[in-house]
């Protein structure tokens, strides 16, 4: 089974944006190099964060901005705008309709799927990028405490 790995490289994305967003280091291919990953994956990461509104970009330039405070986006925001509506935990359509678990399996996980999301969605809201960036900043400082100048705005 795999999983996707956009929704936590565009939380990184908003967060690099907002920490780094008065220097000259918001090219595609910085962001792509504090990712580990490459720049035409960050365009299209940006470009979903933009079409949600997240965003603000300008052709031409590598300074793109958040399109709202850090306190007014909330990962189910995020999660929203890379995975729309996918499920967080989905069932496997194509079991045995032969089998006695495979013919009913999906049934019997619905409601607690279900109940599952919207618990996922309602703690999702409560998080915000503003509380995940000043994390950020607080576990630099300890690891690293020579660059408590680059994140002391954010403590």
């Amino acid at each position: 089974m795999k999983y996707s790995l956009q929704f936590s490289d565009a939380i990184h994305v908003l967060a690099y944006i907002e920490m780094f967003q008065d220097t000259r280091l918001l090219s595609s291919e910085m962001i792509a190099s504090s990712i580990e990953t490459n720049a035409a994956n960050v365009r299209k990461i940006m470009s979903q964060l933009k079409k949600s509104g997240l965003i603000l970009t300008k052709t031409g330039k590598p300074q793109p901005s958040l399109a709202k405070r850090p306190d007014q986006i909330s990962l189910l925001d995020v999660y929203r705008s890379i995975e729309g509506n996918t499920q967080l935990i989905q069932v496997d359509p194509k079991t045995n309709p032969n089998c006695v678990v495979g013919a009913n399996i999906q049934e019997a996980l619905e409601e607690s799927y279900a109940r599952l999301q919207k618990k996922a969605e309602e703690e999702m809201a409560k998080i915000t990028l503003d509380s995940l960036i000043h994390k950020i900043a607080v576990l630099e400082k300890e690891k690293r405490p020579e660059n408590t100048g680059l994140v002391e705005r954010f403590l």
